[in-house]
């Protein structure tokens, strides 16, 4: 395996991660009461978004050339990193 795949091969598995921790939050937003639910709603909203766009971003990396590679990796840890923060935050509210 090369870099590249290697780091497609670490962002898939962390955002793998992420989604599965989001769907389990998700659940626990469904038990909480209405009004606080509709809330949670909304984040989670948020959050799928985010994962939406995460899940993008690391497609666009698999065909990246090596001349863009860099700024790939760059534009990626930053969407990982709202991504992962967005979710602790969620988390931390439920």
């Amino acid at each position: 395996m090369n870099k590249q795949s290697i780091y497609i091969e670490k962002m898939k598995s962390q955002l793998d991660e992420l989604n599965s921790n989001m769907n389990k939050l998700q659940a626990k937003a469904e038990e909480a009461k209405e009004d606080a639910r509709d809330m949670y709603k909304a984040e989670m909203v948020k959050l799928q978004d985010q994962s939406k766009l995460a899940v993008a971003k690391l497609g666009e990396m698999k065909t990246a050339s090596e001349e863009t590679w860099e700024t790939m990796v760059t534009e990626m840890e930053k969407v990982r990193d709202a991504f992962t923060h967005s979710f602790h935050y969620f988390k931390s509210q439920i």
